[in-house]
């Protein structure tokens, strides 16, 4: 079992900056992928950006250029750097783990965090 903790949501300015962090509650160093997604009132929850054991990362298209995932294993934690934020980022933040290798199987973990509410006003 992997407990998740998410902070660092807020209120906002259009252009303005947030980090979130996302601390896990045993080492994250055996989790291949972590995961940020969100979840707009009345959408389905999308993923925003993803990060593996070696450091590569994927974004979604709407925040490409502007958020920035990383992790430090030693803090068991993952962040979600995000600038330049505007009002349709607004969103329940969710941490996840997502899954480890056993070799050359990928196990799916699936853990999720409670969520932190980013909300950027216009």
């Amino acid at each position: 079992q992997v407990q998740l903790v998410e902070s660092g949501g807020g209120l906002v300015q259009a252009g303005g900056s947030l980090r979130l962090s996302c601390v896990a509650s045993r080492s994250t160093f055996s989790i291949n992928t972590m995961c940020w997604y969100r979840q707009a009132p009345g959408k389905q929850r999308e993923l925003v950006a993803r990060i593996n054991s070696a450091g590569s990362t994927n974004y979604a298209e709407s925040v490409k250029g502007r958020f920035t995932i990383s992790r430090d294993n030693a803090k068991n934690t993952v962040y979600l750097q995000m600038a330049s934020l505007k009002p349709e980022d607004t969103a329940v933040y969710y941490c996840n783990a997502d899954g480890y290798y056993i070799g050359s199987t990928y196990v799916k973990l699936g853990y999720w965090g409670q969520g932190t509410q980013v909300t950027v006003s216009s």
